[in-house]
């Protein structure tokens, strides 16, 4: 499994913005939803404005929750979401 180009420059610029100390966590409503998330951004100046580049948000609850992280043993699998112990 491979991390597409464009993510890769992504987090390069995210980085690069968290040394920098121009990162913002901006509060937003989902487009889809209209439910605030908060949202991760990239702060930069165009002249005499700010510029706030969103890079992703927060995951809402337990982010263990949220995904699934990749399968050692499949390299192109993850792993899936374990039933709670006496689960159907």
């Amino acid at each position: 499994m491979s991390i597409p180009d464009h993510a890769r420059s992504n987090f390069q610029t995210l980085l690069r913005a968290a040394s920098d100390g121009n990162l913002a966590l901006m509060e937003c409503a989902d487009a889809a939803t209209g439910q605030r998330r908060y949202v991760i951004c990239a702060v930069g100046r165009e002249g005499a404005d700010y510029v706030f580049t969103p890079f992703g948000h927060l995951a809402d609850g337990n982010p263990y929750d949220a995904d699934l992280p990749p399968d050692p043993d499949d390299a192109k699998g993850f792993l899936q979401k374990s039933e709670p112990d006496g689960g159907i």
